[in-house]
């Protein structure tokens, strides 16, 4: 009996704080957002549901895609602003190293106030990780890590021009990823900051390179075929007519020294 009332009060507490917590949320609304926040200024609020519904139309527009599911009324995508780092990392259990958490099935991001590369860098990042795994599937295991980080990475415009400059000085340096190797990377791969580097400069290289040597209309069909469960490597082949990776590999090693 003890145990029961034990239980229940924990129960109660529980959702007692779930729910005090939620009403400690402001919020704002837009087509396509809801963003909520506690002290972070209105201006910067409105700064970001402008900057959400621009990424919410380019970065679809930029990958070729065509939108069958739209973030409307209660579909719309939720951003969560905290007001310091320490807030976001116990809320999300994030390490002290991380700026932005997405939950791309639910639509859901956090970050907070005082990351200064917040707009510019971890809304379209994170955003671009929703889209992306909207059009190919969630739960798509065929999808290498490259592409998913080159794709989010892409539609961060000044990672850009600095990637390719990146994967050249690490090919001179006896340091490149090959592509295969690439192809099988996953978190643990990252033994230091150097690979983590040139790992992302590469994907986003390369999607950089897909999209502007193949066109978007190709790379929809690549994702296409992904979406529809296809292997991944048939599918890269089949959309960029290449025989394989290592083809691939040299075409994008050319294009980088163009």
């Amino acid at each position: 009996m003890k145990k029961t009332v034990l239980l229940l009060l924990i129960l109660l507490c529980f959702f007692h704080s779930g729910s005090s917590e939620s009403k400690n949320w402001h919020e704002k609304r837009s087509t396509h957002f809801i963003v909520y926040f506690r002290n972070a200024p209105l201006k910067f609020v409105y700064k970001v549901i402008d900057k959400a519904e621009d990424y919410y139309r380019d970065i679809a527009d930029s990958l070729g895609f065509r939108r069958y599911q739209f973030w409307l009324w209660e579909n719309r995508a939720k951003i969560y602003i905290y007001d310091e780092a320490q807030g976001y990392q116990q809320a999300t259990g994030s390490p002290k190293w991380s700026y932005g958490h997405v939950m791309p099935r639910d639509k859901i991001i956090h970050s907070f106030y005082n990351e200064r590369r917040f707009i510019d860098q971890i809304l379209p990042h994170e955003l671009g990780h929703i889209i992306f795994r909207e059009f190919v599937g969630f739960e798509n295991t065929s999808i290498p890590l490259w592409l998913d980080e080159g794709v989010a990475c892409y539609q961060e415009f000044r990672r850009r021009p600095t990637a390719d400059a990146i994967v050249r000085a690490a090919i001179e340096k006896g340091k490149f990823i090959d592509l295969e190797r690439l192809s099988s990377f996953t978190s643990r791969s990252m033994a230091d900051d150097e690979t983590v580097q040139v790992f992302y400069a590469e994907s986003v290289s390369l999607i950089a390179f897909l999209i502007a040597e193949y066109g978007n209309d190709r790379f929809v069909v690549f994702c296409r075929r992904l979406r529809d469960k296809k292997d991944f490597l048939e599918a890269l082949k089949a959309s960029f007519r290449v025989e394989g990776l290592k083809q691939l590999e040299e075409a994008w090693k050319d294009y980088l020294f163009r």
